[in-house]
C-alpha cells in the first residue's frame, strides 16, 4: 500500500473516531439531582441529548480522589469533550487535559489556561445584585441575611453583589451573613445551613439568601419553619417551599454545559445577565410575594446593568465591596 493511501486511511479512521466520540460530564459532590448547581448542569446535558438524539457519558463523584480518576477514565475511552462541573475539578481537568492534548475539555466556575480547555465563568455579582434589591424591598424588618457555602472569593463575590443590590434598593438596609465553612464539605451540610439561618433570624433577618449548594436546602427549610423568606440559588428552587421562597437566582450552568457539548472553544467564556446565563425566577410559586412595583424596580436594575449604566463591583477584581 502506498504511503499516501495509508495516510488517508489513518486520517479517515481518526475522523471516524472523533465523529463517534461521546461527550462526558463529571458532576461534583452533591450530584446531578442536588436541586441546585449540579442539576442545572445536568439539564444542559439533557437538552443537548434531546436536540441531537445522541448519548453522553456521566459520572457523579463520591470523593475528591474520583475527580481526576473520572476525567482520566473518560479520556482513555476517547470521550470528547470532557466537562468538569465546579471549581474543585479544575486541577483534575488541567492534569488530564495536559496528558490528552488531542481531546477537548471544559471547566465550569474556574479558569484552566490550556489550549484545549474552555473555561466558563459567571458574573454572579450581577444576579446577586438583583437578589439583594428584591430582598431589601421585601423585608419588613430592614435586615436581610446571607448564608454562603465555602468561604472563597467566588462566594464573597455573590455576597458583595447581594449587599450592593440591597443598599441600592434600600440605603439603610442591614445585611448579616455567615459562611458555612472553609472546605468543600461546606457545600453539603443542610443541618449547618439551618443553624445559620436560625442565628440570622434571631438578628432580625427576615429574608435570607442561600448561596451554598445543598447546604442551602437546610436554609430554605429553616426559613419556611421560621415563617420568614428564603432565596434559592442556581436552579429554580421556588417550588421547594411555595410561598416561602422569595425567588431563586438562576445561575445557568446548563448554558455552559450545552455550549461545551456543542463544541469547545478554548479560552475564557464569561456569562452574565446579557448572555441570559443569570436571572431571577418568577413563577406561580412566588407570584404573591413579589408585587408589580417590586418587579418593576428589579427589572429596571437589570436593564441598567445590562446597558452598563449601573456598575456592580466584582469582589474578585476589586478585592473589596465598598
Amino acid at each position: 500500500m502506498r504511503w499516501w493511501v495509508r495516510l488517508l486511511a489513518s486520517a479517515l479512521a481518526l475522523a471516524a473516531t472523533a465523529a463517534s466520540a461521546q461527550p462526558a460530564i463529571i458532576f461534583e459532590l452533591g450530584g446531578k439531582f442536588d436541586k441546585s448547581f449540579g442539576q442545572a448542569a445536568w439539564q444542559g446535558a439533557e437538552r443537548w441529548k434531546k436536540e441531537t438524539g445522541k448519548p453522553y457519558l456521566e459520572y457523579e463523584i463520591q470523593n475528591v480522589a474520583q475527580r481526576e480518576q473520572a476525567a482520566r477514565r473518560f479520556a482513555q475511552r476517547g470521550a470528547n469533550p470532557i466537562v468538569g462541573v465546579g471549581f474543585p475539578q479544575a486541577s483534575a481537568i488541567e492534569a488530564v487535559a495536559r496528558d490528552y492534548p488531542q481531546l477537548q475539555f471544559a471547566i465550569v466556575d474556574m479558569v484552566v489556561s490550556l489550549p484545549n480547555v474552555q473555561s466558563f465563568v459567571f458574573r454572579e455579582h450581577e444576579g446577586a445584585f438583583l437578589v439583594g434589591a428584591l430582598a431589601a424591598l421585601a423585608s419588613k424588618t430592614g435586615t436581610v441575611g446571607f448564608v454562603g457555602g465555602q468561604d472563597i472569593p467566588l462566594v464573597r463575590k455573590v455576597l458583595c453583589g447581594y449587599e450592593q443590590g440591597a443598599r441600592w434598593a434600600r440605603p439603610q438596609v442591614k445585611t448579616v451573613y455567615a459562611m458555612t465553612g472553609t472546605t468543600n464539605a461546606a457545600w453539603t451540610d443542610p443541618a449547618r445551613g439551618a443553624e445559620l439561618t436560625k442565628a440570622q433570624a434571631a438578628q432580625g433577618a427576615d429574608v435570607i439568601f442561600a448561596a451554598a449548594g445543598t447546604t442551602g436546602l437546610g436554609v430554605l427549610q429553616a426559613a419556611k419553619d421560621l415563617g420568614i423568606l428564603g432565596v434559592g440559588v442556581d436552579s429554580n428552587q421556588n417550588g421547594l417551599h411555595p410561598g416561602s421562597i422569595l425567588t431563586s437566582m438562576l445561575k445557568r450552568t446548563d448554558v455552559a454545559v450545552y455550549q461545551a457539548f456543542q463544541g469547545v472553544k478554548p479560552g475564557v467564556t464569561a456569562l452574565g445577565l446579557k448572555e441570559g446565563a443569570l436571572d431571577l425566577a418568577f413563577d406561580e410559586h412566588n407570584a404573591r410575594l413579589v408585587t408589580p412595583a417590586m418587579r418593576a424596580r428589579v427589572d429596571a436594575a437589570k436593564a441598567d446593568i445590562m446597558a452598563g449604566s449601573l456598575k456592580v463591583i466584582d469582589f474578585t477584581v476589586a478585592n473589596a465591596c465598598r
